[in-house]
């Protein structure tokens, strides 16, 4: 991890600070969209029982707490003390790891930094799939950096890369072993916009099975899940605008209005209830 300082989080916020039992009390609402499971020790136990390898991070209880020291730093903005905490537990702190470079490098680098960010990023979660194969978020994690890697990159490039079936099989694994993964949902129908957005109906259909009804689906299948995450608005704006230009104008609004309009419960949702708030205009 580079010495360099990160940009500071934005919009402080003493409702972000989960101290103590208040992130157990929050951690169903938090992690809807992802489906993370709870970082205490019977988790972790857990995890070491069917990765034994895992078992080199250290002592099932003190990596549960260090786990949960690393989310709480993540939800209230603290992305950088969240990725450092996250790494140094090696493949167990993946999740935490990359979730809190991902937002960061979407957000708040600078646009010369984020590269680097997702390119760190995926290789952790490479790791992280030989690691523990049987996680979900090893796989959703791993297209996420890639999906953002991708657009740093150019998607056409991206796709020239062999990026694409990559993205789409680590979603399709996510799902697989998590069906309501909202925050996959949202990525695969974004997958399937991106995707025809670039190389267009007949050769994305026929080379990556792209459709822009299937994006629609999962789009609205992570709204279905998570209602009130603005994450599940934002995305699918940015897909319709893709996929259907204005015929869906006013839909793309309704969206980036009914995100905007929601409250925020960490960090990550204050930087996308800003986006969709700049976007609506």
């Amino acid at each position: 991890m580079a010495a360099k300082k990160w940009v500071k989080f934005p919009h402080a916020n003493k409702a972000f600070d989960y101290a103590g039992d208040k992130l157990a009390k929050a951690w169903k609402t938090l992690h809807a969209g992802d489906q993370e499971p709870y970082p205490d020790e019977k988790r972790v136990t857990a995890l070491y029982k069917k990765h034994p390898k895992l078992k080199e991070a250290g002592d099932a209880g003190e990596v549960a707490a260090a786990l949960a020291e690393a989310w709480r730093a993540f939800h209230k903005g603290d992305f950088q003390g969240a990725c450092e905490a996250g790494e140094a537990l090696g493949p167990v702190g993946a999740v935490v790891a990359t979730k809190a470079e991902g937002i960061y490098a979407t957000y708040l680098a600078k646009d010369a930094d984020r590269t680097a960010h997702y390119e760190r990023c995926v290789a952790r979660m490479e790791e992280a799939i030989a690691a523990m194969p049987t996680e979900a978020n090893a796989h959703y994690f791993h297209a996420f950096a890639l999906g953002r890697l991708s657009q740093c990159i150019s998607v056409a490039k991206a796709l020239a890369q062999g990026y694409g079936g990559k993205i789409k099989a680590s979603l399709q694994k996510a799902l697989e072993l998590a069906p309501k993964h909202a925050e996959a949902h949202t990525a695969l129908g974004l997958y399937h916009a991106e995707i025809l957005d670039k190389i267009g109906a007949m050769i994305g259909g026929l080379t990556y099975g792209a459709k822009s009804s299937t994006g629609l689906e999962h789009f609205e299948k992570a709204i279905e899940l998570t209602p009130e995450a603005p994450i599940a608005h934002v995305e699918p704006a940015g897909g319709l605008k893709i996929m259907c230009g204005r015929t869906r104008a006013a839909e793309r609004a309704n969206a980036l209005e009914t995100a905007g309009s929601l409250k925020a419960r960490d960090a990550m949702e204050a930087l996308d209830i800003e986006r969709a708030q700049d976007e609506a205009g």
